[in-house]
């Protein structure tokens, strides 16, 4: 398989942020746009949320990851618990303590801000918008209720504006170029993260199966997931499309993941594409070590 050269991405990402033309603009928004452009484009792409849209309310939400929410926990969209089942805080916002959805990083803040917008019908009419409409995304968000400031919307073009946010929703093309590959008249998706790339598994998929569809021989995709060439994938199973890296990206860095119920190593390492051995090592842990839900594990 030819390389996708993701690479090709992140540099363009590099020089239109530094080709923002909006005035009065500052260092710690667009530093916050240099770390999460990627990660906003890779949600655009897998939920159809224009990334200029995820990039303007994260920045605005956290402060630029500095307001009390994102640095205690990890939340940048400002998203309340509502239903929430996992970890919680509590700040003052529209009312005093009110809970906040809490997380382990900032990139699982990102994840759950896809989610929390694409699977709920409050916000479904958002959907039937063009990538490109960010000023109907923003005044869509604010009519939908997803603020109470009557300015939200307007706040959220101009940060877009001033930073030329929407060229990213412009990377639109790389759905159907470089991050999705076709297949026997399929779709494929191939996704980017970790300085690598990985598809999910569909129901009744082998490492032969993904292979016919990604050019890859299945016996270098099951050494590159850690597992027996025969073996058969759960639904919806990461398989990296080329060897794990050491060590999760930078923004992990002091960020440990707290262990679910039902996770393992095995699973913790194939989430942030490190390789299995690195991660025991990292925790100086012995590979007959059982973790258990709460166990705080370093993947950086």
């Amino acid at each position: 398989m030819k390389r996708l050269n993701f690479a090709c991405l992140c540099l363009f990402i590099l020089l239109i942020s530094a080709s923002a033309k909006g005035v009065r603009t500052n260092k710690a928004y667009s530093d916050y746009f240099d770390m999460w452009a990627e990660v906003a484009v890779q949600q655009m792409i897998q939920y159809r949320i224009p990334a200029s849209i995820t990039l303007a309310q994260g920045v605005l939400e956290s402060g630029a990851g500095k307001s009390e929410l994102a640095r205690r926990a990890n939340n940048h969209f400002g998203i309340k618990c509502n239903g929430w089942t996992g970890r919680k805080s509590y700040h003052d916002d529209d009312e005093r303590g009110e809970c906040f959805r809490a997380y382990d990083n900032a990139y699982q803040s990102y994840v759950d801000h896809s989610v929390f917008l694409s699977s709920s019908r409050r916000y479904s009419r958002l959907f039937d918008l063009k990538r490109s409409d960010y000023k109907g995304w923003a005044k869509g968000l604010k009519a939908c209720g997803y603020a109470t400031s009557p300015t939200y919307a307007k706040r959220l073009i101009e940060i877009i504006e001033a930073y030329d946010l929407h060229r990213y929703d412009k990377l639109n093309t790389f759905d159907k170029t470089k991050v999705g590959m076709m297949a026997q008249g399929m779709m494929r998706q191939v996704f980017s993260f970790n300085k690598n790339y990985y598809v999910r598994a569909r129901r009744g998929d082998t490492f032969k199966t993904i292979a016919d569809d990604v050019d890859v021989s299945y016996r270098k995709l099951a050494r590159y997931n850690e597992r027996d060439k025969k073996d058969v994938l759960e639904e919806g199973e990461i398989v990296w499309l080329e060897k794990k890296r050491s060590k999760a990206p930078k923004e992990f860095k002091n960020h440990p993941h707290r262990v679910e119920p039902g996770e393992s190593m095995y699973t913790i390492s194939q989430r942030y594409g490190i390789r299995l051995k690195k991660l025991y090592k990292m925790n100086k842990l012995s590979p007959d070590y059982v973790i258990k839900a709460g166990d705080l594990i370093r993947v950086r």
